[in-house]
């Protein structure tokens, strides 16, 4: 049996007390399943679109949120759409513009600085900011697109990789060969938020007839653009998707 002086019963009560606030404190955190996430619903003539946003990139997280929490996108258009490559929509301009207005050069003032991980990549349902030919790649302070895109073979993928000047993970070229995305935009531009619902809207989206500048015949709006609180559990179990920790 181990004797403590009066000094060693007074250090033994506070290590006691000690490891026991921290024990309440670390109980009292939420679990990472039960933190709470922003889920993004883009409501669409064609059904909702319902996306996560990245921490990995938070510049242009936050600056998202922002503009939703303002309802800057209630009511702007999906002014851009190629088939098997992507929809385009964010610009200010397109809330009042005539059906022959030339669209995609509306901005809010700035640029987000470009935030490339290279984990996040231009997949089927990749969110990314749009951007002009500026040398420091920064993105637009509200012009984003949502990838549709296409599947790849391995041969493609050799030439893909080259036009993107970066070699593709296997876990890339897997994703790129049963998925699909843009390939050769990574590394171009920030991908900084997912879909994870909707994608047979943004489908409906890209097959839209449309001109010559790739701008669809019949206005396409963002009627809604709101932003929910939501557990990741509850997203998982609700739309499948696994949050990476």
């Amino acid at each position: 049996m181990r004797w403590y002086g009066k000094s060693g019963l007074t250090c033994n009560r506070m290590r006691t007390s000690f490891l026991s606030t921290a024990l309440v404190l670390l109980l009292a955190l939420p679990s990472f399943a039960q933190r709470k996430e922003k889920l993004i619903t883009i409501e669409t003539k064609y059904g909702p679109i319902r996306l996560i946003l990245f921490d990995q990139t938070p510049k242009h997280k936050a600056n998202f949120l922002k503009l939703t929490k303002e309802h800057f996108y209630d009511g702007v258009l999906f002014h851009r759409v190629i088939p098997a490559f992507m929809i385009q929509g964010g610009d200010p301009e397109s809330k009042k513009a005539t059906s022959d207005a030339m669209l995609g050069s509306g901005d809010v003032g700035y640029t987000i600085p470009a935030e490339f991980v290279p984990e996040l990549f231009h997949q089927r349902g990749a969110v990314a900011a749009a951007r002009d030919n500026n040398p420091a790649k920064a993105s637009s302070g509200c012009q984003f697109y949502i990838v549709q895109g296409k599947t790849y073979d391995d041969v493609t993928l050799e030439t893909q990789a080259k036009r993107a000047g970066r070699p593709f993970t296997e876990t890339q070229k897997e994703v790129y060969k049963t998925k699909g995305g843009t390939p050769w935009l990574d590394g171009n531009y920030t991908v900084f938020g997912q879909v994870i619902d909707g994608m047979a809207a943004v489908d409906s989206i890209a097959a839209q007839p449309r001109n010559e500048a790739n701008r669809p015949d019949i206005n396409i709006s963002m009627m809604k653009v709101t932003a929910q609180k939501m557990s990741k559990k509850k997203i998982t179990r609700r739309y499948g998707y696994v949050f990476a920790r």
